[in-house]
This record gives C-alpha cells, structure tokens and sequence, in this order.
C-alpha cells in the first residue's frame, strides 16, 4: 500500500489562491448566469474559463461545485437530517472512500453551493489502496454506529481497477462494527444509487435522481478532520 497524497497537486496553492479565488467567483458567477439561461454547463464552463484564463483544475472546481437553482432546491428538498437517517442506507464507496483520503492528504476539497465536499482526484478507470484508506474507511464505520445505522452496503464500480481489494479491506476493518455489511462490485454504480433511499454519495446526478440522500462526507470531516481546509465556492 503506497504512501500517496491523493488529490494533492502543488500548483493547487497558486491555482486556488484568494487573489485567484476572487477571479473564480467572479467567474463562477458567470457560470451561473448561463446557466439560468438554459446553457449546458459544459459549455458555459469553456466559454467563461476562456474569457478568465482559467486551468483545467480552475474549471473543474467550478463546475463541480456550481449548480443551477432548481437542482439545488431538489438536493436540498431530499436531504436527510441524522434523525431522518433510516436503519439500512446504500453508499457510493468510491466516491465516499477518495474524498475522505484527499481530506487525509491535505489534497483540495470544494465547498460546493449544494453543501456536499468534493474533491478533484479524477479517477479515469484506475484506483489504488494508499495509507489513507485504512483511515477513510473506520472513519466511515464509526460514523455509521455513531448513526445507529442496523445494515449498509456499499456499490463498487467492477470497472475500475483494484476495486476487489477495495472490497476485501471494507470487509476486514468493518467486521466488528455492531452492523450488518454488504460490499457489492457492480458495473455501474450510479445507475443503482439512483434509484434508492438513503443514498451517501456526492455525485451530482446521482443526488438529483435518487429519492433521499445524507451528506456523510460533510459529517466525517467536521466531526473528526476539523482542521480540514476547503476551496470554498458554495
């Protein structure tokens, strides 16, 4: 198991300085505007990340924190409370499991406009195991028995390399937790998630389609990763 720092780039501390930051709400804004116009966000991101000159990482930031009114309404109409949580909840391990170790890492964490953290560590079809994930998955187990939650099972996507390790090593560290398990490898993540309840994900799409969602993530990190520090563009 490498010891990596997931999400971490060192141009990040220039990219999102508060001299840069300013330029990215600006064109944030920007975004916004288009997109209450009908523009897909695509397009509007290259159109505004052009005019302002903006990286690759800038632009993702952006779009990945920038939502239009209406879906930000819908995630926030589906968000459960810790009191709503229900006894069996389905969770995005993936994309749970890599925010958690670019958090571990000190790598660059968005505070998005629909209150989720999401990070920038693209995944292209490849995972590995580094000496954060240990750490990432008891943080979600003791924040699973903190919630009193009785059963929950975690979706991988098959496609994605080393993802049967992954599976191994959430059944190895979550065995003593007083909660039933249940690690699926499957081909498509999202496609499930989507139409369930109790949904832990981060995933834009998926928290516009499913039918209720926790923002887990959110609760690990200012619980237990206080000192945590974020791109904020909510």
């Amino acid at each position: 198991m490498s010891n990596s720092r997931r999400g971490f780039v060192p141009s990040d501390a220039k990219e999102f300085s508060v001299e840069n930051l300013n330029i990215l709400r600006i064109a944030q804004q920007d975004i916004l505007y288009l997109l209450s116009r009908g523009y897909p966000i695509k397009n509007a991101s290259t159109y505004v990340g052009n005019h302002y000159m903006l990286s690759e990482r800038q632009r993702l930031a952006i779009v990945r924190a920038s939502s239009e009114q209406n879906a930000l309404m819908l995630r926030k109409a589906k968000e459960l409370s810790k009191e709503q949580m229900k006894q069996k909840i389905y969770i995005d391990g993936l994309n749970t499991i890599i925010t958690l170790e670019v958090a571990l890492s000190e790598g660059t964490l968005i505070r998005c406009m629909d209150g989720t953290i999401r990070d920038l560590a693209g995944l292209r079809g490849t995972y590995r195991l580094i000496d954060k994930t240990e750490k990432a998955i008891v943080l979600i187990g003791a924040k699973l028995m903190e919630l009193q939650i009785e059963h929950v099972t975690f979706y991988l996507d098959a496609p994605v390399s080393n993802t049967g390790r992954l599976k191994m090593k959430l059944y190895e560290l979550l065995k003593e937790f007083p909660y039933g398990i249940d690690v699926q490898l499957v081909n498509n993540a999202d496609v499930l998630l989507e139409k369930l309840e109790n949904v832990i994900t981060s995933d834009a799409i998926v928290l516009n389609r499913c039918k209720s969602w926790y923002n887990l993530v959110r609760d690990i990190l200012k619980s237990n990763v206080p000192e945590v520090t974020y791109v904020d563009l909510s």
